[in-house]
């Protein structure tokens, strides 16, 4: 018997499935010409016997159809051993959806960039046909199918059009197609429990089963789970009719069980807090059971694209060592930055220490700066958070770990292949969070050098604006000389107004040297502590030295060495089941892999729950103690700059008061009245040109205090807020 058929073009291998349906299977194939791989649609004798229009309806779509997320049709043509005709289409390597799913490490659903890259592209292609006016009636994982193209970039594309028709918006039709579990639920009481129900459908029906493919996509089950699964009928259609509006997943756990509703995504699906925030309404949009609450189309693209426009943000929380994304318009200021920050962490805005290369976040943008100017952010490379007024540090909390199958010691070819597929997503869950932890810690080391970084910056700073206002200092012994002196000729003028004036002056001036005297000394203190001698960084390596954190013990080489045994494993029973009888020999194989599953479970749990987790347990436990100290150096220098805001604000006062003085002596010229000889020096047009020397003097000490207020204004408002409360 040849399994070998072909057509004019091409040629195929039966044994090659690629997948099978009710009418028709898809083989591998290929170009007869070229040599390119293809996939072929052949179609089966109950193809055959549905109506002629319904047969060429499939043909008609894919040759209206063209667009880089649907399956590309490259020829109709006839088998050449009078089957009928088969469609050739391009070969999508990569698998269905349902494949991929299927894969023990995908059983909790698809990390995050994955499922965004399937919301874009199934959008974009179920746009396409709506453009087209068709409906695909039969949407489901198994249909959607991953491609790679030549510049290695994935591509998601829907296929199997069998089911699909032209239909508008609000056009109706009776007709009954899909898989039952992404159905709608009208079409399944219908389809699966066979009730003689009149009403009709319209195209929006295709939203429903999108809704239950992303559910799928994104928690690795479907949404609405009776107990038995796909036989237990009644109540696969009860729990689709009878949920509250808003509810996106009811499963039952127990025969004749209550149903367990929910409103939310589970913990275990990989989508961060704040992509959940933006998928969970549009899943409870889509999953609507009234068709009039339902979505429609264009609101369904419309939030689509909403969520695929905005920019992300990578911020790691120090306090609570985890990982957060913030998803946000592209015109959005700092301002909402800080507060969805805020939504996530209750960390209030002006609680927020936030930093990236070394330096605060306010210096690389200004507050009303849009995100679109934003410098780029990863995992890797995230913007940092701290909590000014919290130095406690602690792990967030952890969503419940899987547990390892445990395999009797009878054979069973069936159960073990089972069981062994779930020992590899137990491994793989556990290889994810290996890898988290292994982030976390190169994060908390990144953190401490960039906020020592930061401080190093702030306290040279301020050293170096101390230390011009330092050199300047005698000119307060200067000031108060020529104010003495200022105070004698006014006096002797017959001025006493503005002798009284200038004498309080001076006394204002020897308070204001005093005032700096206080702040030198502190500042030098700390930066020869913290800058020069780099105590924080010292004290933060002797407190981690000892701590074999994951990246020194190469944990997650260590994890995919532990999750590739697994595999093998898991592989070698597929083989088993596949064989369905062993030999007694193939037996104890089988038995030493599932001996194989088990040890390797025990030193996956090992390197995570005794080696990984308590190493992070410790580092955290230092951070903890180390921010306390850094937390203090901060807020002492916060403070020093407050206080050198203040001196500078006491040098405006007296700059602003002796600019009063020169104008009235200008606008009023003294009395003509005969001077000693020893005091001929000091007469009104000297007095004048000194004050405005000093003036001109006095203004570039308050420029360069200037700098300090501009530089600290945001450190000094929130610490005003902490100390008002």
């Amino acid at each position: 018997m040849s399994f070998l058929r072909g057509s004019t073009n091409y040629v195929w291998c039966t044994t090659s499935v690629l997948g099978k349906g009710a009418t028709g299977a898809v083989f591998q194939g290929v170009n007869k010409h070229n040599g390119e791989p293809v996939a072929v649609k052949t179609f089966n004798q109950l193809s055959h016997m549905r109506p002629y229009d319904v047969q060429m309806r499939e043909f008609e779509v894919l040759r209206k159809v063209k667009h880089e997320n649907i399956v590309k049709l490259l020829a109709i043509e006839d088998d050449q051993e009078g089957r009928g005709k088969v469609i050739v289409m391009e070969l999508c390597t990569g698998g269905s959806l349902f494949n991929i799913l299927d894969d023990p490490e995908n059983t909790f659903g698809l990390p995050e960039g994955d499922f965004l890259l399937v919301l874009e592209h199934l959008s974009a292609g179920m746009k396409h046909l709506r453009d087209n006016n068709l409906v695909h009636r039969d949407l489901k994982p198994g249909n959607i199918m991953k491609f790679i193209s030549e510049d290695g970039r994935t591509v998601f594309k829907l296929t199997d059009f069998g089911a699909a028709r032209e239909l508008q918006e609000n056009q109706q039709f009776m007709s009954l197609y899909g898989t039952e579990e992404y159905l709608h639920p009208d079409m399944y009481e219908r389809a699966v429990l066979r009730k003689s129900v009149t009403r009709s459908f319209t195209a929006n029906v295709d939203l429903w089963s999108i809704g239950v493919t992303l559910y799928h996509v994104a928690t690795g089950n479907l949404p609405f789970r009776p107990f038995g699964g796909r036989k237990n009928k009644e109540m696969m259609h009860l729990i689709t009719t009878k949920k509250a509006s808003g509810v996106i997943s009811g499963t039952q756990t127990s025969d004749n069980g209550p149903i367990e509703w929910s409103r939310e995504l589970p913990p275990h699906c990989q989508l961060s807090t704040g992509l959940r925030y933006y998928v969970t309404p549009l899943l409870a949009g889509l999953l609507e059971e009234s068709q009039q609450k339902m979505w429609s189309f264009d609101r369904f693209f419309a939030e689509v694209t909403n969520i695929l426009s905005k920019r992300v943000l990578h911020v790691f929380y120090m306090n609570k060592v985890s990982s957060i994304k913030i998803f946000m318009n592209m015109d959005e200021p700092l301002f909402n930055f800080k507060e969805h920050i805020r939504l996530q962490t209750e960390v209030r805005s002006e609680n927020q220490l936030l930093f990236l290369d070394n330096q605060c976040l306010e210096e690389h943008v200004g507050v009303e700066t849009s995100v679109r100017g934003y410098p780029e952010t990863s995992q890797d490379n995230p913007i940092f958070l701290l909590s000014i007024d919290n130095n406690n540090v602690a792990f967030p909390p952890e969503t419940e770990q899987p547990k390892f199958p445990t395999f009797p010691n009878t054979v069973s070819v069936e159960n073990d292949a089972s069981m062994a597929k779930m020992a590899c997503s137990v491994g793989h869950d556990g290889k994810r969070r290996v890898e988290m932890y292994s982030v976390m810690d190169r994060l908390i080391k990144c953190g401490v050098r960039q906020f020592v970084s930061m401080l190093k910056v702030q306290l040279t700073k301020l050293l170096d604006r101390v230390q011009r206002l330092e050199d300047a200092e005698h000119l307060h012994t200067y000031f108060a000389t020529a104010v003495q002196r200022l105070a004698q000729v006014t006096k002797k003028n017959g001025d006493r107004r503005l002798a009284e004036e200038v004498v309080r002056i001076s006394g204002e001036l020897k308070t204001i040297r005093a005032s700096f005297a206080s702040l030198v000394d502190p500042v030098r203190q700390l930066h020869n502590r913290f800058v020069t001698d780099d105590d924080l960084t010292r004290q933060w390596l002797a407190a981690t030295r000892d701590i074999k954190c994951p990246c020194k013990q190469r944990a997650n080489e260590k994890m995919k060495h532990f999750v590739d045994r697994l595999r093998e494993s898991w592989q070698h029973l597929l083989r088993d089941r596949a064989t369905r009888s062993l030999t007694y020999n193939d037996e104890q194989f089988h038995a030493l892999e599932k001996i194989k599953i088990t040890e390797t479970g025990k030193r996956v749990k090992g390197l995570l729950n005794v080696e990984v987790k308590p190493a992070l347990s410790l580092m955290a436990e230092c951070l903890a103690d180390w921010y306390k100290m850094a937390q203090t150096i901060y807020l002492q220098t916060a403070i020093l700059d407050k206080d050198a805001t203040q001196y500078g604000d006491m040098v405006e006062k007296i700059r602003s008061k002796l600019c009063f003085i020169v104008e009235e002596l200008e606008e009023t010229p003294p009395e003509n009245q005969p001077q000693p000889a020893d005091e001929k020096l000091y007469s009104n047009n000297v007095t004048k040109t000194l004050l405005l020397t000093l003036m001109q003097e006095l203004f570039t000490c308050h420029n360069d205090m200037e700098s300090i207020v501009r530089e600290n204004a945001d450190i000094i408002d929130a610490l005003r807020s902490e100390a008002e409360e």
